[in-house]
């Protein structure tokens, strides 16, 4: 790529991230950091831990979105001074550096842009997510056991903290079912493209005739409950029960009777936890991801009437939506998108970016629609 078109191209990356900060808006983000700054600075914020760990949380987050803007713009304009030396010195290393500078430049802005198509109404809460083995029997088990890994590690890949709140063991391998948060900005906006059902092809390594198997695995993704969102669950609407943790642990597991299972009477929903060796702390952990299902449960329902209204037969997007192939060909392809990759063991290894941004692009071209 000559100089002409790099320059061209870092032209058309800066309109793009003009078109971001508008949307962002870091001067308003600054604002926000000072006062955060005052809150984080006064010697009884930790009085209130939850309210210390929301304030420390939303600062960290506000103050890496606006480093990274201004880091993206300060490449932009290094990008066009190096492109000009490089065209006075008629140096083709560093034109060739250039080039592969905008390469990354181009990736990183499109990924930023994607998040500005975010703006649902819980997009910027953490997320619960939870993994479910379906059809397949002992090959689906070990399939939602790799996608629970695969979603830990996307989470650490980009150095968001993830907690697993309960995990079922199957009797043979992998997981019946698995809940777990990802707490980071925008994480329920981000993964909630991820909803839906997850289908693997291979042979399996649990067949001793080495036939191929098809297994599937169910992904739910809601957005993490905050006080104004006025989930009333009286006492007598739900029944606790207390178990003892099954499956691998350390000290404290499987010893006490510390885990929590809530079941909510009027509408036969059931969660459980069993991460902390507290049951007061399971019991609260459950509470959350109840009221997370209750509030998406009422917003379903609010949708399927404005869709009633409408004369809308319902949305689709949510059902089988990606085929992880191994066998007899290598292939990742999301069924909505058609994006597709052929190295499914990176994709196992976390990295879903790509499938991710172009689940946000497509859920947005189909609300316009």
């Amino acid at each position: 790529m000559g100089a002409p078109e790099i320059l061209a191209a870092a032209a058309e990356l800066s309109k793009v991230l003009d078109s971001i900060e508008a949307v962002v808006d870091p001067e308003a983000k600054k604002r926000e950091i000072a006062k955060l700054s005052e809150e984080v600075a006064a010697p009884d914020l930790w009085d209130n831990p939850d309210n210390a760990q929301k304030v420390t949380t939303r600062l960290s987050a506000l103050q890496s979105e606006v480093d990274r803007l201004a880091t993206l713009r300060g490449r932009l304009e290094d990008l066009e001074v190096l492109v000009e030396l490089a065209v006075e010195a008629e140096d083709a290393d560093s034109l060739a550096e250039a080039g592969q500078e905008l390469k990354s430049l181009r990736e990183q802005i499109e990924s930023l842009e994607v998040r500005t198509l975010l703006s649902g109404e819980y997009d910027d809460r953490d997320a619960f997510i939870t993994i479910r083995a379906e059809a397949g029997g002992v090959d689906a088990a070990d399939f939602a056991s790799m996608l629970l890994r695969m979603y830990l590690r996307w989470a650490e890949r980009h150095g968001y903290p993830a907690e697993v709140y309960d995990t079922s063991y199957a009797e043979e391998a992998g997981i019946k079912s698995a809940t777990f948060t990802v707490k980071a900005p925008f994480a329920y906006g981000t993964l909630s493209v991820e909803q839906g059902t997850h289908r693997l092809v291979r042979i399996s390594p649990f067949d001793n005739q080495g036939r191929r198997q098809t297994s599937f695995a169910g992904v739910e993704v809601l957005p993490v409950t905050e006080e104004a969102d006025h989930i009333d669950i009286p006492e007598a609407d739900i029944r606790v029960d207390v178990f003892r943790s099954s499956g691998p642990g350390g000290q404290s597991v499987n010893t006490t009777d510390s885990a929590v299972r809530i079941t909510h009477l009027p509408t036969g929903l059931v969660v459980s936890c069993q991460n902390e060796k507290s049951q007061l702390q399971n019991k609260v952990a459950a509470m959350k991801v109840l009221q997370a299902r209750l509030l998406e449960r009422a917003r379903a329902e609010r949708e399927a009437e404005l869709r009633g209204l409408k004369g809308d037969g319902g949305n689709s997007w949510g059902s089988q939506m990606r085929s992880y192939v191994l066998h007899p060909y290598q292939m990742v392809k999301d069924l909505r998108t058609e994006h597709e990759v052929g190295n499914p063991e990176a994709v196992f290894d976390g990295d879903l970016d790509g499938f991710i941004d172009a689940g946000i692009r497509w859920r947005k071209q189909s609300e316009r629609q």
